[in-house]
């Protein structure tokens, strides 16, 4: 049973999920962490903090990760992986036949540019969402997270180097 319940969970977190993976957090927040139980907030928070260091998108490792934690088997992390990446590769799949042949439609154009600022404001949502007493900001963080901005946007920094730096900075601050 647990397995069905996580194919629908993850089908319709895959078919609701607009914007990325960072977007489907807030959904996926809801299902796992409130609906259903399967995991608790601090849990969840662990799990969004693996499956943005593991490569990959954050949706499919988050789903990977859940899967198997709520099944304690293997083929929990395939159905959860496999249902968040269905209703996207179906998608795509028929977009593209379609796309071609109305690329230069207006209509068509109109509701790409509309679906951008819901992108935007469901990635929003999910780091609202991921702001609780768990995830509290203290001044090392900012403290960091200011020097990374700074030092990538005066002096391009190059991002992996940016990602040593500030993981040394943490080291050394924490």
């Amino acid at each position: 049973m647990i397995y069905l319940q996580l194919l629908y969970v993850y089908l319709k977190v895959g078919i609701f999920g607009f914007g990325g993976g960072y977007a489907m957090l807030s959904l996926i927040q809801l299902e796992v962490v409130d609906r259903h139980h399967w995991l608790t907030l601090s849990e969840f928070t662990d799990v969004v903090a693996i499956s943005q260091m593991t490569p990959g998108p954050i949706g499919i490792n988050s789903a990977t990760y859940i899967g198997y934690t709520v099944t304690g088997s293997v083929w929990g992390s395939v159905i959860a992986t496999a249902a968040v990446c269905l209703p996207s590769f179906l998608l795509v799949l028929l977009i593209s036949y379609f796309f071609a042949r109305f690329r230069n439609n207006r209509y068509v154009n109109a509701a790409f540019t509309g679906l951008l600022p819901a992108s935007v404001g469901l990635i929003a949502a999910a780091a609202l969402l991921l702001m609780n007493r768990e995830n509290f900001v203290d001044y090392k963080s900012l403290f960091i997270f200011a020097a990374a901005f700074f030092l990538t946007w005066r002096y391009r920094v190059h991002p992996i180097l940016m990602i040593c730096l500030a993981g040394l900075a943490g080291l050394l601050l924490y």
